[in-house]
C-alpha cells in the first residue's frame, strides 16, 4: 500500500513537470492511480506488428522509433516519439480494437508512463485529454507528410542531412552514436549508399566519422 501511495505521488509530480497541459486535477489523479512508471533500455521492443495493444505509452524521457514493416521484413521509419508525446497509431488501434500495424523500439534509454487502453476512451470526457490526443494526431500527421515529401521530392543526400539534424536536435547533441546500417534502415536505403554519402560529407568538412559515431561539424548545405 505504501509503495502504491509513493508511486501515485511520484506520477503526480512527474505529470506537472512533463505534461503541464494536462491541467485537470481529476485527470491527473486518474493517470497517477492507473498509470505505471517504467524504464526501458536502448533497443527494447515495445510493440510488434500484429500484436494486441494493451497499453499506451506517454513518453517522459528518451525517444522511441516507430517503424512500418513490409511482408519481406523491410522497415521504414515513420516518426520518433519524444518527451511529452504518445503514439497516435497506438491510440487509433486501441480505440478501434485493432492489432498493431507498427513496430516500436526504444532509440535510447526511455522513461515513460504506461496507460491501460481501457482508459483512452473514458478520459475523452476531459477537454485537456481530448486536446492532448488531437495534438498527437496532428503532430504525427505532419511527421508522416514530411516523410512522404522527403521520399518523393528530396535527394538521398538531402534526406540524410535532414535526418542527422533531427537526430541531433532530439538529444541536443553534436555527436551521434549510430551505425551506418541503422541510418540506412531508417531511411529505407542500403548501408553502402549511406556510407558513401557520409564519406563525401566528411571530405567536405561537414562531419567527422568514427566507429558507430558521427561528430557533426557543419550541416549547412
Amino acid at each position: 500500500m505504501e509503495n502504491t501511495i509513493i508511486q501515485k505521488e511520484e506520477l503526480a509530480r512527474i505529470l506537472l513537470e512533463y505534461l503541464p497541459q494536462i491541467s485537470s486535477a481529476d485527470l491527473r489523479d486518474s493517470i497517477s492511480v492507473n498509470g505505471r512508471l517504467i524504464e526501458l533500455k536502448e533497443g527494447e521492443t515495445l510493440m510488434e506488428v500484429g500484436s494486441i495493444i494493451r497499453s499506451v505509452p506517454i513518453l517522459l524521457e528518451g525517444s522511441i522509433k516507430v517503424l512500418r514493416e513490409d511482408d519481406d521484413g523491410n522497415e521504414i521509419l515513420l516518426y520518433y516519439l519524444n518527451s511529452g508525446e504518445t503514439c497516435a497509431v497506438s491510440l487509433t488501434c486501441c480505440m478501434t480494437n485493432e492489432m498493431s500495424s507498427i513496430r516500436a523500439v526504444t532509440n535510447e534509454p526511455v522513461r515513460m508512463i504506461q496507460i491501460p487502453v481501457k482508459f483512452m476512451e473514458e478520459w475523452m470526457k476531459f477537454p485537456d485529454w481530448r486536446q492532448f490526443v488531437m495534438g498527437t494526431y496532428r503532430a504525427r500527421f505532419e511527421e508522416l507528410l514530411n516523410t512522404m515529401d522527403s521520399i518523393a521530392f528530396h535527394r538521398m543526400d538531402e534526406r540524410l542531412i535532414s535526418y542527422l539534424r533531427k537526430m541531433a536536435d532530439m538529444g541536443n547533441l553534436r555527436e551521434l552514436g549510430i551505425s551506418h546500417q541503422d541510418i540506412a534502415t531508417d531511411l529505407h536505403t542500403s548501408r553502402e549508399v549511406i556510407s558513401r554519402l557520409l564519406k563525401s560529407m566528411e571530405k567536405k568538412g561537414m562531419i567527422e566519422l568514427g566507429r558507430n559515431r558521427i561528430k557533426l561539424i557543419d550541416l549547412t548545405i
